[in-house]
């Protein structure tokens, strides 16, 4: 189902609506934090994950997830392209 079919849809209001948009984030060390961002009148830390050296994790945005904050080394795949974080190459 769309989005445009979701927002139309009477009895959606009862269930997130998904824009569909994914990341992967890949972790190139121990330690490296995931935080979620919620949307609205203030922009608040909604949750916050950590991944060890090769742990791979999946996000969603959603109507109330709108940024991601990645600390440490890890490598981001979107359909935008690939993002390295924090990779020194000294």
């Amino acid at each position: 189902m769309s989005l445009e079919e979701q927002q139309n849809n009477a009895f959606s209001y009862t269930e997130p609506l998904i824009t569909q948009e994914y990341v992967v984030v890949r972790a190139e060390e121990n330690g490296v934090t995931i935080s979620g961002l919620t949307r609205g009148k203030d922009t608040r830390l909604s949750h916050s994950e950590k991944l060890d050296k090769g742990e791979v994790m999946l996000l969603q945005f959603t109507q109330h997830v709108s940024a991601v904050k990645i600390r440490g080394k890890a490598r981001i795949y979107t359909r935008h392209g690939i993002v390295d974080s924090c990779f020194d190459e000294a």
